[in-house]
């Protein structure tokens, strides 16, 4: 889940003339209709791949005191097999020991891409550090960064780990420290603490964010799918997995760690005319209008550009729960539930959080949870947010409405005057929130993943508009490199599909910048050639941000 820090489209285009015989042969493989009859199951990809592990155990770096949990598959219409793996060591589970096997149409090796190389052999699983001091820790943390509020019900207990995302594997204990704020919102943060000396490994925020037909707040007169039961309509969508809009009635969940002993309500929206909302925030049915239409058109652009069917892949629904908190100026996804969660905002600095630019952001951290699963915390949480900025502008392009146009700014609809500025992020320029980072730099690995993730959201602006100044919807966007260079955009429709493949095929939990760049280079080579136009752009466009 990501927070939205405030004071905290079209189809896919067609390969280009640049792309080589094979290439194009490749893209068509790739096309979600191309030979689908021929492509082997996710049972038949399991199954090759679990012989290939047991023949390359060692080369792999398996031993017997490890075991793997497939977590995704992909197959490509060529039939190469795409299989994500977990892995526990002696029973814990290893952060950054995913991996992902790659393997030919014949089921036979290709390659693999992991989140660490090294060893899994920590010098033993019997902690020195208990588990209440770690505790301790981690408590101490959250209250430290909320410095001068009254915390609630403030929980936290540790589960042991093998960290192997910082230098060599080592005993970890994992604490979720987790509490309400004066207001009875939700606040996080978690620990991760050296079981052996205690020192403290990392930190990061647990909860990530931003942040018939309806009149919607933001989006004009919008289609919605319904249900009816009776003589009333529910706000269920039927058509995309079940999808469903409740009201959350301003509470808050009452959670215990990661577990929620009760949870906020989500009473499904009625109505007796299937014409929802009015338009404005008197009706409690408006919000839910744009949080349903978000869910729409964020589950139509995966489904119609990527194939992708539902945030986890398998057709099943979300749901939405609007008007959660008091004054609640955040939005966040959150996996245990599956769910979506808008705040009202406080009506000065935000208001709802139901933009669809918002919707499309946060889900998005569903996907990117049941793929890569990009650590939230240093490069790769820089990443994580990066990625649910550019699909949530790629959402936005995408549903195409004349009353909210796709544009390069994020959150844009919900700012109000007192945030002073006119968005929350910029991806021409994200320096322009005087926060985020334009170019890589060592630095940028310390900063928030709100603000380092600017590398990431310029790298994607100059690979799909160019650099230079341009104006896209009546929006003026002005996109300077970091080398000086002039960078030659490819489109939005061809950053989406290249960094889609990147994050589902070649990113891991551990992918940095720089493994980024390597990934998204070879999504490029995958889909259009090695020799391709798009290919020497993805390049141009991670120079011109300081990726090299």
């Amino acid at each position: 889940m990501s927070r939205i820090r405030h004071v905290r489209g079209s189809r896919l285009a067609t390969a280009g003339a640049a792309v080589t015989g094979t290439a194009a042969l490749l893209a068509a493989a790739l096309s979600p209709t191309a030979g689908a009859a021929d492509r082997p199951t996710r049972a038949e990809a399991i199954e090759d791949a679990e012989t290939v592990l047991a023949d390359r155990a060692a080369e792999l770096g398996l031993t017997s005191a490890q075991e793997t949990k497939v977590r995704d598959v992909i197959v490509d219409q060529d039939g190469t097999r795409h299989v994500r793996y977990d892995r526990t060591y002696r029973q814990l589970p290893v952060l950054g020991g995913d991996f992902v096997l790659h393997l030919n149409p014949d089921g036979s090796y290709r390659g693999t891409d992991r989140a660490t190389r090294s060893a899994l052999s920590p010098t033993g699983v019997t902690p020195k550090v208990s588990a209440p001091r770690a505790a301790d820790l981690a408590a101490g943390l959250l209250r430290a960064a909320h410095l001068g509020e009254t915390l609630k019900k403030l929980t936290a207990k540790p589960r042991l780990v093998v960290d192997a995302l910082h230098g060599a594997p080592k005993l970890a204990w994992q604490t979720d420290a987790v509490a309400h704020d004066e207001l009875g919102n939700p606040v996080g943060r978690t620990v991760l603490t050296d079981a052996t000396t205690g020192a403290r490994i990392d930190v990061w925020d647990t909860l990530e964010s931003a942040s018939g037909d309806g009149e919607s707040l933001y989006g004009g007169t919008v289609p919605l799918e319904t249900t009816k039961s009776g003589a009333t309509y529910q706000l269920k969508d039927a058509t995309r997995g079940g999808t469903y809009t409740g009201d959350a009635e301003n509470k808050t969940d009452q959670c215990l760690l990661t577990i929620c002993l009760t949870r906020a309500p989500a009473t499904l929206f009625k109505d007796a005319d299937n014409h929802w909302g009015t338009g404005g925030t008197t009706d409690r049915a408006t919000a839910a209008v744009d949080a349903q239409y978000g869910t729409d058109v964020t589950w139509d652009y995966y489904k119609n550009v990527h194939g992708r069917s539902g945030i986890a892949g398998d057709g099943k629904g979300s749901y939405n729960r609007v008007h959660y908190g008091k004054d609640y100026n955040n939005a966040f996804w959150d996996d245990t539930c599956f769910c979506m969660t808008y705040g009202d905002g406080d009506g000065k600095q935000l208001g709802p959080l139901v933009s669809l630019d918002v919707a499309g952001h946060e889900m998005s951290h569903g996907v990117t949870s049941k793929t890569a699963a990009l650590t939230y915390s240093g490069e790769p949480g820089g990443l994580n947010e990066a990625t649910s900025d550019i699909f949530g502008t790629l959402v936005e392009f995408y549903a195409d409405n004349a009353k909210d146009p796709g544009d390069w700014l994020i959150g844009e609809k919900v700012v109000r005057s007192g945030l002073g500025r006119e968005a929350l992020r910029f991806m021409d320029k994200p320096s322009r929130d005087g926060e985020s980072a334009d170019c890589w730099s060592e630095e940028v690995a310390d900063l928030d993943v709100h603000y380092s993730s600017g590398v990431g959201n310029h790298f994607a602006y100059l690979l799909a508009e160019g650099s230079g100044r341009k104006t896209i919807n009546g929006v003026t966007h002005t996109s300077p490199t970091c080398d000086g260079s002039t960078v030659q955009g490819i489109g939005r429709a061809k950053l989406g599909k290249i960094w889609y493949r990147a994050l589902t095929v070649h990113m891991t939990s551990s992918t940095d910048y720089a493994g980024a760049r390597t990934a998204t280079l070879n999504a490029a080579k995958d889909l259009y050639g090695a020799d391709s136009t798009e290919h020497k752009a993805v390049a141009a466009a991670w120079n011109a941000v300081n990726v090299s």
